[in-house]
């Protein structure tokens, strides 16, 4: 029997069935009028549809459930490479140890994002590594800088490797993690440098510190409050930092710093 030999005949007999049913309509309530209608469409459809066509929906039907769940797993991955498109280069020999920072700041508050911390352990890492071959570090922080004073390197004080780094950071935009400078023994010979990273909303003491110089360009790690040298925050030179490297013509000329031979005090740009 052709298709459209049994559409034309479930057709004809649901059409009689419906005529007979109406005939009994007047004493159904509101609610049977809908129930009929509803049946009377079901069963419309069921005749007309073939096996082998409802086959084929019930195909695409589950091809179209799995498209969806595909692109809600991938949706936020995607996204979030939007929001952050960045990418660095970690040494080697530090990834165990950009892995083990990411973990730190992570634990610094629920409100970290994973993620994010993984980020600026990355971002430590590659900028200080990168800054290291620079600066071409030679012999001891203190003999690094002698050569920077008589002109021999251009940059490597320890403000400089904090300021750069913090610039580096800055540019990742960080929603859950915030950055802060810290000095230790401001305006004296033994001033050094270093940023401090806490949970957005934390204190300054609360955060772990990056320091840079005193191990001649690798980083150093920890919590700011246990490190040997007491730390203290200066907003107002970070601002100042920030504010320089955003001028168009910003420079990246060295501070006048008067070398660290005996108990000589150094101020810094931006100092007040």
């Amino acid at each position: 029997m052709s298709l459209s030999r049994v559409e034309t005949e479930g057709a004809g007999a649901y059409r009689l069935l419906f005529l007979l049913r109406y005939t009994q309509m007047a004493t159904f309530r509101r609610r049977d009028y809908v129930t009929l209608g509803r049946t009377f469409y079901i069963n419309i459809a069921g005749a007309i549809i073939s096996p082998a066509r409802a086959s084929r929906i019930q195909s695409l039907t589950r091809l179209a459930v799995a498209l969806a769940i595909l692109a809600a797993w991938t949706t936020p991955a995607m996204a979030d490479q939007q929001q952050r498109p960045f990418s660095f280069q970690v040494p080697k020999n530090d990834s165990a140890a950009a892995e083990a920072l990411a973990s730190k700041l992570a634990a610094l508050s629920p409100t970290v994002n994973r993620g994010e911390a993984k980020l600026v352990a990355e971002c430590a890492y590659a900028t200080v590594s990168k800054l290291r071959r620079e600066y071409r570090m030679f012999g001891t922080p203190i003999f690094n800088n002698f050569l920077i004073y008589h002109g021999l390197r251009k940059r490597g004080y320890c403000y400089q490797w904090s300021e750069d780094l913090l610039v580096a950071l800055d540019k990742l935009k960080l929603t859950s993690l915030e950055l802060h400078w810290g000095e230790y023994d401001p305006r004296t010979w033994r001033e050094n440098n270093c940023i401090v990273v806490t949970a957005k909303g934390q204190p300054f003491q609360r955060g772990i510190m990056l320091e840079c110089w005193r191990h001649l360009g690798h980083l150093y790690y920890g919590a700011v409050v246990a490190d040997y040298e007491h730390y203290v925050e200066n907003s107002a030179y970070a601002r100042f930092v920030l504010a320089r490297s955003a001028a168009p013509n910003s420079s990246g000329a060295n501070h006048p710093v008067a070398f660290q031979r005996s108990v000589v005090a150094k101020r810094k740009a931006g100092d007040h």
